[in-house]
């Protein structure tokens, strides 16, 4: 096993024996250790290639070892990593500029992951509730917002995934992810995704939040429809809240548009966003309008690590690169080849297809675990989504001859 920093070299049993000993057990890994990637391809310390049709868990956007990314992120680490919030980095800025500049957003809150980030946009739908409410009141001869019911309550939806940290767990609709750490936070009712009724009956002037995903991920790959989106909209100026558009997986290029919801005409007041953003560096971002900005005052929230000089400058590499309008097409491009390559696969297991550019879903009729086992025996790196759905969301960069290439692996391991 190649070893860049330190003179002790650990094989692949050692590793897997270290992570036995030395780390909680959150994950159940597979008994393979990768040494290295090179675009859309891993290899592991044996020396096994693999193509990577997970990129991360959707975040290589720009796939691994790319060199304008090295070049950028080694130049600022050499120069500059971190020197907290408490300061001004032209990185900073000139990150922000671009998400400002390229979205229906005014402002841009930076922390390290998509749970922070959608922890984030609760506190600040929250917040400027209360600020709305306090305006309200001071109209009313000074009743004031304790007169009123509370603003508070926030709505989610069935098969939705927020994230694993209390606030956004609370967000995320799996049982099985929320019950072993209830009781969670308060005030979050479900509605049935895609069923505008079903979000009508939970909606009253007590939300002051609906948080959705335009393309679920976690939950299986499940694309929201135009209306469903265009009537939460329709809500939640009715009922004078905030529509948050959770998109830390869909976004950023992912759907072979810029942000997931430009497919569907609907614009949120605040949208999450990380996974990809940075190309594997950890970073989370909180697009927000001015209203929503202007109820934040200092001290309401704040990150150590949040917006350093390091991630942000990674950040622009990818940003550049995935907003260009000829990358975007080829997403979808490639996106609708890959859907049809599945589609067209011989195979009783399959349910259905569906998703959005190089987002896409494989509902099986049996259990996704034991195929995603078999596929990485052979060579090709998929991740599920849900127990019986594997998701497909490779490098942005993967080519047809890519994909050729995968289904190929899976169409045999498949049958």
């Amino acid at each position: 096993m190649t070893q860049l920093f330190s003179e002790e070299v650990m094989n692949k049993e050692e590793v897997i024996q270290g992570e036995k000993q030395y780390l909680v057990h959150t994950y159940n890994r597979p008994p393979v250790v990768f040494e290295r990637g090179e675009g859309v391809y891993l290899y592991d310390t044996e020396g096994n290639k693999y193509l990577d049709f997970m990129a991360g868990i959707a975040v290589n956007a720009l796939g691994h070892g790319d060199g304008g990314w090295i070049e950028a992120v080694a130049a600022q680490a050499g120069q500059l990593t971190h020197i907290s919030n408490l300061y001004h980095t032209e990185a900073h800025i000139q990150l922000a500029r671009r998400l400002v500049e390229n979205s229906f957003a005014d402002r841009v809150f930076f922390c390290n992951s998509g749970s922070e980030a959608n922890e984030t946009a609760v506190k600040f739908a929250r917040k400027w509730a209360g600020a709305r409410s306090e305006e309200r009141g001071a109209r009313s001869e000074g009743r004031g917002a304790r007169g009123e019911r509370a603003k508070t309550k926030l709505v989610s939806f069935s098969h939705a995934f927020h994230g694993r940290t209390l606030g956004a767990l609370s967000l995320t609709h799996k049982q099985k992810y929320r019950e072993p750490f209830e009781p969670l936070l308060p005030g979050v009712v479900f509605a049935e995704f895609n069923d505008l009724a079903s979000a009508q009956a939970v909606m009253s002037d007590e939300v002051c939040a609906v948080i959705v995903e335009p393309v679920q991920g976690e939950g299986g790959i499940h694309p929201a429809t135009p209306e469903f989106l265009q009537g939460l909209r329709q809500l939640c100026d009715t009922h004078q809240a905030i529509l948050i558009f959770d998109e830390v997986q869909c976004g950023l290029g992912r759907t072979g548009h810029l942000w997931a919801h430009e497919a569907f005409g609907v614009v949120p007041d605040i949208m999450t966003l990380a996974k990809p953003l940075a190309g594997g560096l950890p970073i989370g971002a909180v697009l927000v309008t001015e209203a929503v900005a202007s109820a934040i005052e200092p001290g309401d929230h704040g990150s150590t690590f949040a917006g350093g000089p390091l991630v942000c400058t990674a950040a622009q590499v990818v940003f550049d690169r995935v907003s260009q309008p000829e990358f975007l097409q080829t997403v979808q491009e490639n996106g609708a080849y890959l859907q049809h390559r599945l589609k067209t696969m011989e195979s009783e297991q399959i349910m259905a297809v569906r998703g959005l550019g190089l987002m896409i879903g494989l509902e099986l009729k049996t259990a996704a675990a034991p195929l995603v086992a078999a596929a990485r025996d052979k060579g090709l790196m998929l991740v599920a989504a849900g127990d019986n759905v594997i998701r497909f969301v490779p490098p942005l960069i993967i080519t047809r001859e890519q994909i050729d290439e995968g289904v190929g692996i899976l169409e045999e391991v498949i049958g």
